[in-house]
């Protein structure tokens, strides 16, 4: 008997996941596209600046926030021995507390946390790197050392857990474990390393492993992502040695392409337009490859040099009509490149560091609508629009402080929350609460 299409429609509304429309569960949005789909929002900044919601002291940390709910989500790392030298030649070793912090999503209030002790032996031990990734009523998190973490969202009741490097034999990335973890229906898809397992997906009800796959000199930072093309489905995995293409279900390789950035800093997520994809780390390391009609293998259209791409690290580029939107590594600079050919349209440091040139000079980039909100290194909020003719900065206010240390400026690096039309972001001392309504 054929169920009415209304009914059908309905009970395909029920047993999906319930996500709602103005949460940010997980790094970059509820697509992990960089996407805010609220409206009703500022189109300006007062002159005193967006009114502060709520500030609640927190630790240090580099991982993001993420908003379920009336729940928000963030980790840090509590220590007596100060935050490091931030050399990035050189691990430093910290003993300390990795929490899970969950609070009310309207006061600030902490509602319950989770506290490791672990010992730190990386370079910028600055505290976790990955922001909490929330599905249903169940929140993962993945510390600096490799502790993989499921709880409860309602009481943080711990449901499974995992130390990856006992698991699967590897030694902790010099950097810390960067990769975001990805929710893919009932599996978690994580990096971990060792041999035959960079990539790995467990049960995400019960931490019980499905899969495992690739092998390579390091896992890189780059957290795991899901395109389609040509009707299927696969998962981008970047190694510190090379780019590929998986099947989500098995693990298996639909193809490799070799990418090997500096220092094996595959960080940021290729980004797919059509049927190229981008991807771009630190080295001058960048490539435009093209899908073959069936998916299963890609061919270089183009790689970036001296005078062509954008060279990414800290934030995610993105593409939109055509234009890949990025800041370059070496420089500091906004760049806008053509994606079909490389070609670099026009660069701007207004938006990273406002006067100069500077290394890892840092902007995380969202679309909204038809404009883009930019939250920069010096803890500033910018409204901008960004199209192939240029940079057109529409407002622009401090919102919290710079308390992290980069080549000898003030940083904060960690990619903002954009929920219930407000923006949550943390430094080392405090996570904020902002109203961006539209008064």
């Amino acid at each position: 008997m054929r169920i009415p299409a209304v009914l059908a429609l309905l009970f395909g509304l029920l047993c999906a996941p319930v996500v709602r429309g103005d949460d940010w569960p997980q790094w970059m949005g509820p697509g992990r596209d960089g996407v805010w789909r609220e409206s009703g929002t500022l189109e300006r900044f007062p002159e005193s600046g967006p009114r502060v919601v709520w500030r609640t002291p927190i630790a240090a940390g580099y991982a993001g926030p993420s908003v379920a709910g009336d729940r928000v989500f963030v980790t840090d790392f509590v220590t007596p021995d100060g935050r490091g030298t931030n050399n990035p030649g050189a691990r430093d070793k910290l003993s300390g507390v990795e929490r899970l912090i969950c609070l009310d999503r309207d006061t600030g209030r902490v509602v319950w946390k989770i506290e490791t002790r672990v010992d730190y032996n990386i370079s910028y031990a600055g505290g976790p790197r990955v922001t909490p990734t929330v599905a249903g009523d169940l929140v993962y998190t993945l510390g600096a050392e490799g502790d993989l973490l499921c709880a409860r969202v309602a009481d943080g009741s711990i449901v499974w857990r995992q130390d990856l490097n006992d698991t699967y034999k590897c030694e902790t990335p010099w950097w810390g474990f960067c990769g975001h973890p990805l929710v893919d229906g009932d599996k978690l898809v994580c990096l971990a390393g060792g041999a035959g397992s960079i990539a790995i997906a467990l049960d995400r009800h019960t931490g019980k492993e499905l899969w495992k796959s690739l092998t390579a000199s390091d896992p890189g930072y780059c957290p795991p992502s899901i395109i389609e093309h040509a009707g299927r489905r696969q998962l981008l995995i970047w190694t510190a040695d090379d780019l590929n293409g998986l099947d989500p279900e098995t693990g298996k390789v639909i193809w490799t392409h070799p990418l090997a950035p500096k220092y094996k800093m595959s960080i940021n997520i290729p980004q797919k337009s059509g049927d190229l994809l981008f991807a771009s780390g630190i080295g001058k390391v960048a490539a435009a490859l093209r899908f073959n009609e069936q998916g299963t293998a890609v061919s270089e259209v183009w790689k970036g040099t001296t005078t062509s791409g954008v060279y990414c690290a800290n934030a995610t580029p993105l593409i939109a009509d055509g234009v890949i939107y990025g800041c370059d590594c070496d420089s500091g600079h906004l760049r806008a490149v053509d994606l079909k050919t490389g070609k670099r349209l026009w660069e701007s440091l207004k938006p990273t560091t406002n006067d100069r040139p500077a290394p890892h000079a840092t902007a995380f980039l969202v679309r909204h609508g038809d404009r883009w909100v930019l939250f920069n290194e010096k803890g500033e909020l910018i409204l901008a629009r960004l199209t192939p003719q240029g940079y057109e900065e529409l407002s622009r206010a401090k919102i919290i402080d710079a308390t992290g240390d980069a080549f000898g400026r003030p940083v904060v690096w960690t990619h903002p929350a954009f929920a219930n039309r407000c923006v949550f972001v943390r430094n080392d001392r405090e996570i904020v609460c902002v109203s961006l309504a539209a008064e």
